[in-house]
């Protein structure tokens, strides 16, 4: 029997999940699975990994993402995107998340090849937005579909009203949850669950957090994805001269928007993890969530 995202966050109980970058050699597939592996006593919720730009590793996404489901105690999340695939070959996908034992799909618009910020053309034969393939996956079998939101503007939207009006079209087709992209203040998160409620909005969104690690890291993520990297965040960080420091202070912001975060009733957090473990392991402990070490 498969286990549904939906149905565990339909407990009520606070969610805590991680998310996976695709690994591009067999050494980074190593400390993927490392960093899972230290990961999966804090039982999350969910655990995800992403495709690379463009739609790239997917074979690679998809085999990583059956092995989680067969090799491990924690429920996998498979990701899909409309980019540079005809509908046949996102069924092709679907058809082999099912028979990897994944019955669990975000699903994603994705990026164009050129950047976020670039226009978007549809492949021919594929599909032009996250809409239609939520259908196109729940269409395909039981599967329980999470998609996308945006705290900030997404990059190429025109206001924060049109974001909320493709995440309700998004539940409208049968979404069950919805995760953030990152972001940094945490009224930006609770501004955007208001829009989205008093549009209609009825699944949870699971705010997307991403510490600060490694500030030219963070800060080219922060423009891909559209995020808002404040000034005055900025300049602390700015203060810092070592890589540890950054690192230390990155960990303790991330603790405190995550405390406020559930504090104002946020259903739960999203690591995006980078495929490291320690500065997840951290801010759970911080929180007095689980153990640091």
């Amino acid at each position: 029997m498969s286990i549904r995202v939906g149905d565990l966050l339909a407990t009520g109980a606070p969610s805590f999940s991680f998310e996976f970058l695709p690994p591009k050699t067999d050494a980074g597939e190593q400390q993927l699975w490392t960093a899972l592996r230290d990961l999966e006593p804090l039982a999350p919720t969910f655990v995800s990994v992403t495709y690379g730009a463009g739609g790239t590793t997917r074979d690679r996404t998809v085999a990583i993402t059956g092995r989680i489901a067969s090799e491990t105690s924690m429920v996998p999340v498979g990701h899909l995107t409309c980019v540079g695939a005809t509908v046949e070959q996102l069924r092709t996908v679907i058809d082999e998340y099912a028979a990897a034992g994944v019955h669990n799909v975000l699903a994603l618009r994705g990026d164009p090849p050129g950047g976020p910020t670039m226009e978007w053309t549809a492949t021919e034969g594929g599909l032009n937005y996250a809409a239609e393939l939520v259908t196109l996956v729940r269409d395909s079998g039981d599967f329980c579909v999470g998609v996308a939101a945006f705290p900030d503007l997404h990059p190429a939207s025109k206001s924060a009203d049109l974001d909320v009006q493709v995440l309700l079209a998004k539940q409208d087709a049968g979404a069950e949850f919805a995760v953030t992209q990152l972001f940094f203040k945490s009224q930006s998160y609770f501004d955007l669950v208001e829009r989205a409620v008093s549009a209609g909005v009825e699944i949870p969104i699971l705010p997307g957090i991403m510490p600060v690690t490694n500030l030219e890291q963070i800060t080219r993520f922060a423009a891909l994805s559209g995020a808002d990297f404040p000034a005055d965040l900025a300049a602390e960080f700015a203060m810092v001269d070592s890589e540890e420091g950054v690192r230390s202070l990155g960990v303790e912001k991330a603790s405190e928007l995550c405390r406020d975060l559930l504090d104002g009733g946020a259903p739960g957090l999203h690591f995006f993890t980078l495929n490291r473990s320690t500065a997840t392991r951290e801010i759970y402990a911080a929180l007095g969530l689980g153990a640091s070490a």
